[in-house]
């Protein structure tokens, strides 16, 4: 496969047990996307592991379907760009500044998608993990839009648009403009997150899980349980109960965790 060649998509949608339609229209997207963040969790293995980021096609499809692993922004929105583009989608690859929680001004090192449909352009975002949309979100500036216990909007000034998460009080998530992006972008993007001492990819562990009645948030040792409007954390010491979480809540194959917690023990990190 190339980044313009067919993937094997029965094999992607039995990973995101997905058996609906396979039409570009609006459904189809937000049933796809919701399939996809449910079941490949965001996280960063990878880096910690020292195995690098590869950013083409058959790499991800590879890491993500048939490893049964998850990823970062590049990996999983490159992989939903090509499945939609597979099925009859017209999408457009951008970049984003991540705000959210930070008061830093950092680069633009988050991907994500403008899908058309016939009805609509819509944002899909598979690979932003935490906070992120479980759904597409329309490109309709200001208004609201409720995705089961969370709600968002998008706001738009002089071309920069900002996906803000909240209601009343609005926590801004990240400012991108509709600027087309080519892999060569990503590829420089990816490597400075997986590779900068100052990356939060590279410090520690993150590991999340998203579903509609809750989203898992691991990063180092807090783990944070968020259902809208009752959110908990906990910290996780201990490396059989770290492991255990990884495998059993946020869906990771067993021989990479255990890898994982001896990696983080010889550094004194677990």
């Amino acid at each position: 496969m190339t980044a313009a060649s067919p993937l094997d998509l029965d094999r992607y949608l039995q990973r995101i047990d997905y058996r609906g339609a396979l039409q570009p229209t609006p459904q189809v997207l937000a049933d796809l996307h919701l399939a996809h963040v449910r079941h490949i969790p965001f996280e960063n293995l990878d880096v910690l592991l020292g195995r690098g980021i590869r950013l083409d096609l058959p790499s991800l499809f590879d890491k993500l379907v048939t490893a049964r692993r998850g990823g970062y922004c590049f990996e999983q929105n490159l992989l939903f760009a090509a499945v939609l583009e597979q099925i009859g989608f017209r999408v457009r690859r951008l970049a984003a500044r991540v705000t959210y929680r930070t008061q830093r001004v950092l680069p633009r090192t988050h991907m994500l998608l403008r899908v058309e449909t016939d009805a609509a352009a819509w944002l899909a975002d598979v690979g932003f993990g935490a906070a992120g949309p479980l759904r597409p979100l329309a490109f309709a500036p200001g208004a609201a839009q409720a995705q089961y216990l969370w709600q968002y909007r998008l706001v738009e000034q002089d071309g920069l648009w900002r996906l803000q998460i909240g209601e009343g009080d609005w926590a801004e998530l990240y400012q991108f403009t509709l600027q087309e992006q080519a892999l060569a972008d990503y590829e420089m993007s990816s490597y400075y997150v997986s590779t900068h001492p100052e990356s939060r990819f590279v410090q520690g562990l993150i590991a999340h899980r998203l579903a509609p009645e809750r989203r898992l948030i691991l990063i180092g040792n807090e783990l944070t349980e968020d259902r809208g409007a009752q959110v908990g954390a906990r910290r996780v010491d201990d490396p059989a109960s770290l492991a255990a979480l990884l495998v059993d809540d946020i869906g990771l194959p067993a021989a990479d965790v255990a890898e994982l917690i001896d990696t983080l023990a010889a550094r004194g990190l677990a």
